[in-house]
């Protein structure tokens, strides 16, 4: 018999490759190709035969959806957890994760479900003295600090619980590849076998998974192709906010947003986001604004600032945190069309609060706390915005106007500048300042220098 050849595959985008390269053709990663261990033939079975759809069987009625209790992790969910399914969280050390699967475990290992830990990165005792500080418990909640998938697929039949979680797919080893813990073929065979887990047992399984130094999920990208769910877990390290995110969701809306606060008690839930984030606003100071924005399914109110320097005879800086910069330069340029120039200025810009403001509502609120700073006018404290700005300085109509509306009337405003098309959506008891662009925004602000 004929050596098996040895194959490689890149660490970044898991492409399997002929041989060595120094640079990965396929996502031009440099220094991430890495010898793959040849596998054996693989065995032969027979084919499955195609079945109508419907035909296929659905169960006992159907999606079955575990809640856990924590309203925000249930949210980004899409309802709860569904039996079955693989999910990935990922996230920066120390963000919480643990904690938060923790809280989760013993919540459903309190209605009487069997929930089996394993953890690859602690001790059995760490997650008991973890435990105790948070105050809880359950005898229905097992812990296993194991590495090996064998040992674990062996618990998981023992036990049959309803929720796993494998903590973490970059420490996990499955023995049947002769490879490193966190190489590539080892999170592949990780993953892979969690899914046969989730799958063949119908166990809602969980993992968990490191953050690269960019900011993503560290292994080959299949990973989260494989997964039925993909959340991450985020933080500001000035802020003890923290913000759970559905990047992808099989059975949910993408995008959704829980938020999360870490106190000296732990990790609680932040039940009214718009709250929280407007709790330190200061409403009299200029270049503050107030965008009515929407998370998935949520609408969401959020402070924007900016700082406007003084002229500079150097090359200005632009310094954007929790906002898009290629639209802060578009804004800026757009403000200088109607007469508001911060070409020669340092311009900073940031979403209050640690959180990351993505969707092109924000536009309107970002240009008027632009314009606020610009002139040092403070918008009034009453006012709200939302709508998106085009290039040729248009305010354009976006999504849900109504529930915008009424979250705003809900926190106290009494007044929200809009596209002009929201006027059809208003809702009494705040005022729709309708505009159509921003030359016209620019002049219902008032924005003019102080005397």
């Amino acid at each position: 018999m004929r050596p098996a050849r040895a194959r490689f595959a890149c660490t970044a985008c898991g492409a399997t490759l002929p041989g060595w390269f120094g640079q990965c053709p396929r996502c031009g990663a440099w220094n991430s190709v890495e010898e793959v261990p040849a596998t054996g033939p693989a065995r032969s079975r027979p084919a499955p035969m195609p079945v109508p759809l419907s035909s296929v069987p659905l169960g006992d009625g159907g999606e079955v959806r575990l809640c856990t209790g924590i309203h925000e992790l249930d949210r980004v969910l899409g309802g709860g957890l569904v039996t079955g399914s693989l999910t990935l969280l990922g996230g920066d050390p120390g963000v919480g994760k643990s904690t938060l699967l923790l809280l989760a475990a013993v919540r459903l290992a309190e209605r009487g479900l069997p929930v089996l830990y394993v953890t690859g990165e602690e001790s059995a005792r760490q997650i008991r003295l973890r435990a105790d500080r948070l105050g809880v418990a359950s005898e229905q909640l097992f812990v296993l600090a194991e590495t090996d998938l064998d040992a674990v697929a062996e618990a998981v039949t023992r036990l049959s619980p309803r929720f796993l979680v494998l903590d973490s797919v970059q420490v996990m080893r499955s023995p049947e590849v002769e490879s490193i813990p966190g190489s590539v073929p080892q999170v592949r065979a990780v993953a892979d076998r969690a899914l046969g887990i989730a799958k063949g047992r119908d166990v809602a399984t969980l993992l968990v998974g490191h953050v690269t130094r960019e900011g993503t999920l560290a292994g080959p990208r299949m990973l989260e192709h494989l997964v039925d769910t993909v959340v991450y877990f985020e933080c500001d390290e000035r802020s003890p906010i923290r913000v759970l995110r559905a990047v992808k969701n099989r059975f949910g809306a993408t995008g959704e947003l829980g938020l999360f606060e870490m106190t000296e008690a732990g990790l609680v839930e932040v039940p009214d986001a718009s709250a929280r984030l407007l709790a330190e606003r200061a409403s009299d100071a200029a270049g503050t604004a107030v965008v009515a924005g929407m998370e998935g399914s949520r609408p969401l109110l959020a402070e924007v600032q900016a700082l406007v320097g003084r002229p500079t005879p150097g090359t200005p800086a632009r310094v954007v945190v929790g906002v898009d910069r290629a639209r802060v330069q578009v804004l800026l340029a757009i403000l200088d069309r109607v007469g508001l120039s911060a070409s020669d200025r340092d311009v900073h810009v940031c979403a209050a609060g640690g959180l990351k403001l993505e969707e092109p509502a924000a536009d309107l609120g970002l240009l008027a706390a632009l314009a606020s700073s610009l002139k040092n006018r403070p918008l009034p404290s009453d006012l709200a915005c939302f709508g998106e700005i085009g290039l040729a300085g248009e305010v354009r109509m976006v999504s849900f106007p109504g529930m915008r509306l009424k979250e705003a009337r809900r926190h106290g405003f009494r007044r929200m500048l809009a596209p002009a098309s929201a006027a059809r959506e208003a809702v009494e008891g705040i005022e729709v300042v309708a505009v159509r662009t921003v030359r016209e925004a620019v002049e219902a602000l008032e924005i003019t220098p102080r005397r």
